[in-house]
């Protein structure tokens, strides 16, 4: 039977982490956006009209690692030791990559999807005016493949 850690008596609750030992925590994970190969190029050439968005999304995505315990019920405040993010361009789409690193009592791969997330989602909204079709919507433009690479720990 699989255990649901933050259910019990059927009510939600923050699992309590008090007598774990502190220990070294890293957590990677990543996702992409799929964009229009003008978009591509507008954002590659610094031509975006709300300015460049990589090194904004690279900030949207750090504070959102900071902001984790807020948006997420059930997380853990976390001491963070480290937040790195980075953005790549590869064929149609730009992928996000966030590290986040503590040491404590409970894991960071929270923060560092929800870094993901939001890094992805300030790229959309910067370029949405570009991506958008004749009728205001979106057929190229998607996020997909959020997920944890790798998670350690001690």
């Amino acid at each position: 039977m699989v255990e649901f850690t933050h259910i019990k008596n059927d009510r939600a609750h923050m699992v309590d982490v008090s007598e774990k030992s502190d220990v070294m925590r890293e957590a990677v994970a990543e996702g992409r956006i799929h964009l229009r190969p003008e978009t591509l190029l507008a954002i590659r050439e610094g031509n975006v009209l709300k300015g460049n968005v990589l090194a904004t999304a690279r900030v949207a995505a750090i504070q959102a690692v900071k902001a984790t315990p807020s948006l997420i019920p059930m997380c853990h405040p976390l001491a963070l030791g480290g937040v790195e993010a980075e953005f790549d361009e590869g064929e149609g789409f730009i992928e996000a990559r966030v590290r986040v690193t503590s040491y404590g009592k409970t894991g960071v791969e929270m923060e560092a999807l929800t870094g993901v997330s939001v890094g992805l989602l300030t790229v959309w909204d910067m370029v949405k005016s570009a991506e958008k079709d004749a009728g205001g919507q979106y057929p190229t433009t998607r996020i997909e493949g959020v997920r944890v690479l790798e998670k350690r720990k001690g």
